[in-house]
């Protein structure tokens, strides 16, 4: 039997970002995008430029390898050429792989919010794609309340799709808008889309969760014949959210339903990849990862004593649907902790560590990973961090030096314009092959004077982290009060592009943010050796 494949396309950093909470920054949207084409998605969808100025320098360059690279607008307006709308310009001038424009299929929304004629609509829609294709580049369709539109006007709906099919949409996708449609509804009206002529090889869904049911919606719209799911990370969106690739993915790959049928880009060894995706994405949005997600959740394969976890010891399948393992979780009987190993031996030998499942240097590993978690420490969404603590403790790394201490001083007072002023001071004393350093600097916070106090003289390493640069910076505050635990992530990055992140926990904030700053410096030499980092896993 031929496998058909279908198609992922990502959303997070387009429809994603309409998340009440939730507004990425241009080095989120380079650090997302990388997670997405590593992880193997085949279209990623990056935001609207022209609509923004985040958005517009992000799409200053390509910033996928694998992934085709996406940016989302709208179809030309009525009245207006396409050679003439600035906003389909700006999509062309993009450095993309595709393009997905959205367009109006359901006529009360052309005349409500378009203001123009069917025909014009159908004719945007027209002359908008063959402006992308004659780029040389996917066009996409993004038909917006396909469903609503449907239902009210079955004609012109599929007047729509059809228009832009024939004038060269690599796929035409067929949106819930509203997230209101049932999932027998997605069936039959996917199945009469195909049956006007439009084939399921160049279908897509898009749907959202106002009714919870967005991934089931996106499998009935698979069994009605389409080949491609959007959808985002979390299942983040507007409203209620989109559908969850994070749960979609799995459940194609691991249930025999779809997984006789169908293939898609994520092979076995990515989808052991998955927890850790999912958990570095929340850590990167500064949230805390739904412990009862399915297939990804910290719960999700968690059974307390009883007659459950007896069970569950003598044979797992009583009580799993799927081996945890499979898509990079574990199981939890609190009981008996019975699994781990299996993640620990992939993520060292993605940093290019390869140790014995009965090496007891893994299991003291094992112990000081979940130990540093209790405290608050966060792994997944700090690769480097966990890389060093791996290192130290399954070998050793380089002594490049010792801290003595550190000073940070913090004044608001009155410059001579008489402006108030808050100005602060870090004094750092560093140990350097018996040679003591004291290193003072000036920012415009704590964090930032220690920054630069650290790096401003580390004796004869300064020169090594030179392309060193702070990009990103987010706190936690794990419990409340006054006295709150507080984790803090940095991302760091240098001249070749490189970024990584690292985690430093404590009660005080300057002592976490010094935590990981201290990593991320530690980090660099390593990498600069060959000893951390990609380099070391080739």
């Amino acid at each position: 039997m031929t496998m058909e494949r279908i198609y992922l396309f990502d959303t997070t950093l387009r429809d994603g970002q309409q998340t009440p909470g939730i507004d990425f920054s241009v080095e989120d949207k380079i650090a997302i995008s990388k997670m997405l084409d590593e992880f193997g998605i085949d279209y990623v969808e990056g935001g609207y430029p022209g609509a923004n100025p985040t958005d517009t320098a992000f799409f200053a360059a390509k910033r996928t390898q694998a992934a085709k690279f996406v940016a989302f607008g709208m179809t030309k307006r009525a009245g207006v050429s396409a050679a003439n709308d600035p906003g389909l310009a700006a999509l062309l001038q993009s450095k993309t792989d595709a393009i997905c424009l959205v367009a109006k299929s359901w006529d009360y929304h052309v005349a409500v919010a378009l203001g123009c004629t069917n025909e014009e609509n159908l004719q945007s829609i027209r002359e908008s794609v063959q402006a992308v294709t004659q780029t040389g580049r996917e066009a996409m369709i993004d038909c917006e309340h396909f469903f609503d539109g449907y239902k009210a006007n079955p004609d012109y709906a599929l007047a729509c799709a059809r228009t832009a099919y024939e004038a060269g949409a690599r796929w035409v996708v067929l949106c819930d808008t509203n997230g209101g449609t049932q999932p027998e509804e997605v069936r039959t009206i996917v199945s009469a889309v195909i049956a006007a002529g439009i084939p399921g090889t160049s279908l897509g869904i898009h749907a959202h969760d106002d009714t919870g049911q967005a991934i089931a919606n996106s499998l009935a719209a698979v069994e009605a014949g389409v080949r491609q799911i959007q959808g985002t990370l979390n299942g983040i969106g507007e409203r209620c959210g989109n559908a969850n690739l994070v749960t979609i993915i799995p459940t194609l790959a691991l249930k025999k339903t779809y997984a006789d049928r169908f293939v898609t880009s994520i092979d076995t060894q990515r989808l052991s990849d998955l927890t850790r995706l999912s958990h570095a994405f929340d850590e990167l949005l500064n949230r805390s990862p739904h412990a009862q997600a399915p297939y990804v959740g910290s719960s999700a394969f968690a059974t307390k004593a009883g007659i459950h976890a007896s069970a569950l010891l003598k044979d797992p399948r009583t009580y799993e649907h799927v081996v945890p393992e499979s898509v990079g979780n574990f199981r939890k009987v609190m009981v008996s902790d019975q699994g781990g190993k299996s993640n620990f031996l992939n993520a060292l030998k993605r940093i290019g560590l390869d140790v014995s499942k009965d090496d007891p240097r893994l299991d003291t590993l094992i112990s000081l990973v979940k130990e540093r978690e209790n405290q608050g420490y966060a792994y997944e969404g700090a690769d480097a961090s966990f890389e060093l603590l791996a290192r130290r403790t399954l070998g050793s790394i380089p002594h490049f030096f010792d801290i003595e201490g550190f000073r940070v001083m913090v004044e608001r007072r009155f410059d001579a314009n008489g402006q108030l002023k808050t100005v602060s001071e870090a004094v750092v004393r560093l140990l350097i092959d018996g040679h003591r350093i004291m290193s003072v600097a000036e920012g415009d916070g704590p964090v930032n004077a220690l920054d630069l106090a650290l790096r401003k003289d580390l004796g004869k390493f300064n020169r090594e982290i030179e392309d060193l640069e702070l990009v990103d910076y987010k706190v936690r505050i794990l419990n409340g009060g006054t006295e709150a635990i507080t984790r803090v992530l940095i991302e760091s990055m240098d001249g070749d592009g490189t970024r990584w992140w690292t985690v430093g926990v404590s009660e005080n904030i300057i002592d976490a943010s010094f935590q990981a700053l201290i990593d991320s410096i530690v980090y660099k030499l390593m990498k600069n050796r060959h000893m951390a980092g990609r380099l070391a896993a080739e």
